[in-house]
């Protein structure tokens, strides 16, 4: 069942805030995440229903799910090359299930540290559609 107001169900307005969707797999909506500090963060939400916490899926929900974050994860391997992706599951105020996965570089922000959730740096809408193409592009499922 999806959810009022939430922007992973009704996307539109409400993910154009702070989104940019790439595309969709069967199971998750694959988002460019609009503070781009970290260049090639994404945002992996699951698409079927208004789901709030991974433990809610059954077992081949769940799978399906985390290859498509683990696939993700890949493309900004491949098309970024940081030294580490940092993830994250929140969802204290939104209740959707989702991952941030946000890559990160050694000596460089946020490096051995939590990373913030939006600093402010919005990316211009020409980079976040070249994020998008870069991590389609890498992009193997």
């Amino acid at each position: 069942m999806k959810k009022e107001n939430c922007p992973y169900c009704y996307q539109k307005e409400p993910l154009a805030k702070f989104g940019y969707l790439a595309f969709e797999t069967e199971t998750s909506l694959v988002i460019v995440f609009k503070d781009q500090t970290h260049k090639g963060r994404m945002i992996v939400a699951y698409k079927k229903d208004h789901v709030a916490e991974i433990q809610d899926l059954s077992d081949k929900e769940r799978d399906a799910f985390m290859k498509d974050v683990a696939d993700v994860a890949k493309a900004i391997q491949r098309a970024y090359h940081p030294n580490r992706i940092n993830y994250g599951a929140y969802g204290d105020t939104l209740g959707h299930l989702h991952f941030h996965l946000c890559p990160k570089y050694e000596d460089e922000f946020e490096w051995g540290g939590t990373f913030q959730m939006n600093t402010g740096n919005l990316a211009s809408e020409e980079e976040v559609k070249q994020v998008a193409q870069e991590i389609i592009k890498n992009y193997k499922a």
